[in-house]
């Protein structure tokens, strides 16, 4: 075999051998593919998804609160997380203990969304979007315009028809778009600019997802209203500690809520209070507690505490952009009390600025670390004016609404 011909077969032989090697790791892949994954769904009345594995005292950062029995693709476990497949592009995280195993569930290439029904009850309007899965989602708010912004992650639209009726008092328009081969963006316009809530589950009977909208009251006056009123901490759970006369945050807290029920029932509010006395209540008693009660509003009191002893004032958090208007309007009031602007934070990760169905407002009333701040925490005059301005707020807010 002259050196020509050997070139040329070894060069076959190279290519050959390279086919199989490309072949074999594919083969790999696909191998690897298969059992690198497995199906849950989330249990439990309370199952969220988090951005990433950030942490701090109030956890990581949610992204979404879910229904339970909604399907998710676990891709890794890091520690007490596993980390989920929303869609090609979108991850998440998830507690493994707000799932469990579902060997029954078969890989699709892809998942449709059916018709739509837009309609209203006595109370509420409704989506309802039929679905194939229980698929993940995600609801964000937006404002200016006022509305509801819902992914459907690892779905495709056949939506080829939505039904709108007449029924509906706040929902102004419904609308969707396939934003990526395997996400569709739901649209809800509103027609007034307060957001009142809105709640996501899927129905009992089947896979249709149903996202309820809570109208504006038509008459816009605080007696029309229910508010929830929320004692801080309670039970074993004291909260911050005063410097000078060592009061504990959960007995002061309740004594403010106190004096916020008075007054509000003076004024014909109906008033619910999460705890009236200093028992241990946890954060998802409080939540479920409250969805069952579905107030218009949630009022938290709270009492802030520093390193820094010069850190005084007052602050009220939301975490939701469409629920800032009330904490802004009790801000306002609040600092004609002389107290410090300690600000209006937004994106606030507590447990009950979470909730979706109703505005939310948590008062941060002053700093017990403060020594002028924890004497007037201590005077029961002071806990009646908090009040007073705390409603005034309230009645800042709907003023603002009618408009």
């Amino acid at each position: 075999m002259n050196l020509v011909l050997q070139c040329v077969v070894f060069c076959r032989m190279k290519q050959i051998a390279s086919l199989v090697v490309f072949f074999c790791l594919l083969s790999s892949v696909k191998a690897q593919d298969s059992t690198t994954y497995f199906f849950v769904r989330t249990t439990g009345q309370l199952p969220f998804l988090e951005y990433g594995l950030g942490d701090d005292r109030l956890g990581g950062a949610k992204m979404t609160y879910l229904d339970t029995n909604v399907v998710l693709k676990v891709i890794d476990s890091v520690g007490t997380d596993y980390k989920v497949q929303l869609s090609k592009y979108h991850t998440a995280y998830v507690a493994k203990s707000n799932v469990k195993p579902d060997t029954t569930i078969k890989v699709r290439p892809y998942y449709l969304t059916n018709s739509w029904r837009v309609f209203g009850n006595d109370t509420h309007d409704y989506v309802a979007v039929a679905m194939e899965e229980r698929l993940p989602y995600r609801a964000v708010q937006q404002i200016n315009p006022s509305r509801l912004v819902i992914d459907l992650f690892g779905a495709t639209s056949n939506t080829n028809w939505i039904t709108q009726l007449k029924s509906v008092k706040e929902i102004k328009n419904a609308w969707y778009e396939q934003v990526e081969d395997d996400v569709v963006r739901v649209f809800i316009e509103l027609k007034h600019r307060q957001h009142w809530g809105h709640y996501i589950a899927y129905d009992s009977a089947g896979k249709r997802l149903m996202i309820r909208i809570k109208r504006q009251p038509a008459k816009l006056s605080v007696k029309n209203l229910v508010i929830a009123v929320d004692a801080g901490h309670g039970g074993s759970n004291e909260g911050a500690t005063g410097i000078t006369g060592k009061g504990k945050e959960k007995v002061y807290t309740l004594q403010f809520a106190q004096a916020l029920q008075q007054y509000l029932g003076r004024k014909g509010v109906q008033v619910y209070m999460t705890r009236t006395a200093d028992i241990d209540l946890p954060m998802p008693d409080r939540t479920l507690a409250l969805r069952a009660q579905d107030p218009s509003l949630l009022i938290s009191l709270h009492l802030n505490s520093a390193g820094n002893p010069k850190a005084k004032g007052t602050s009220t958090y939301y975490r939701y952009i469409g629920f800032r208007p009330l904490t802004e309007t009790i801000l306002d009031r609040m600092l004609e009390l002389g107290l410090d602007n300690y600000g209006n934070i937004g994106n606030f990760n507590f447990a009950l600025s979470g909730p979706t169905e109703y505005p939310n407002c948590l008062v941060e009333i002053a700093f017990l670390s403060n020594e002028e701040d924890e004497r007037k925490i201590m005077d029961p005059a002071f806990h009646k004016a908090v009040a007073k301005k705390i409603y005034r707020g309230i009645r800042d807010w709907l003023k603002a609404n009618r408009k």
